[in-house]
């Protein structure tokens, strides 16, 4: 069993899957049910007859969609498409303890309701606790050229624009590179010192 006594996130859940299904759109439905085990579902709910083939599609569409909310830069564009998918999946959350997590929010499938509906509705929660608390969007798509990767930020500080350091990294010295061939390139560039 996972320990989860730092924390459960279902935000942390949410950018993973996202951002696995993007990266590879048709994810076998054995991918996502072990991804989903590594946040913490109990095995019972991710078996063959629990999680099937047609409740994988549903979740990939789930994903897929939730990922327009993560590339989301505008905070009130972000808080509308949040509303919207409350307004349509929305769930009375509840605080719940179990498996080892610590308490936390939860939102539970109904019987009718399928595996795409409660991704939905936990990350439309999960986003919109964050958003509420920061009064900022703290994740993203990363801005470094070529990547694009999904990232939750760190919530109080600076603005991240980047999944990881390599990323803001090879930016930054993009950036430089390009200013000094732009100086070099400026007429009467030869002679001068370059910073």
């Amino acid at each position: 069993m996972t320990d989860f006594r730092g924390g459960f996130s279902a935000a942390r859940r949410l950018i993973d899957l996202a951002e696995a299904v993007r990266a590879d759109p048709g994810l076998p439905r054995a991918d996502l049910a072990r991804l989903l085990a590594g946040h913490g579902e109990r095995p019972a709910d991710l078996t063959d007859a629990a999680f099937s083939e047609a409740d994988a599609a549903e979740l990939r569409a789930a994903a897929r969609r939730i990922a327009a909310v993560l590339a989301e830069t505008d905070e009130d564009r972000a808080a509308g498409e949040l509303n919207a998918l409350f307004e349509e999946y929305g769930t009375r959350p509840r605080l719940t303890r179990h498996d080892g997590h610590p308490w936390h929010l939860h939102v539970d499938r109904g019987e009718e309701a399928g595996w795409g509906d409660w991704f939905l509705a936990s990350g439309a929660l999960a986003l919109a606790r964050l958003l509420g608390e920061y009064g900022r969007i703290t994740w993203g798509s990363c801005a470094a050229e070529g990547c694009g990767r999904f990232f939750l930020g760190p919530g109080p500080g600076s603005v991240r624009r980047f999944c990881s350091t390599t990323c803001a990294t090879r930016a930054r010295v993009a950036a430089h590179r390009r200013r000094k061939r732009e100086a070099a390139a400026e007429p009467g560039a030869e002679g001068r010192a370059l910073p």
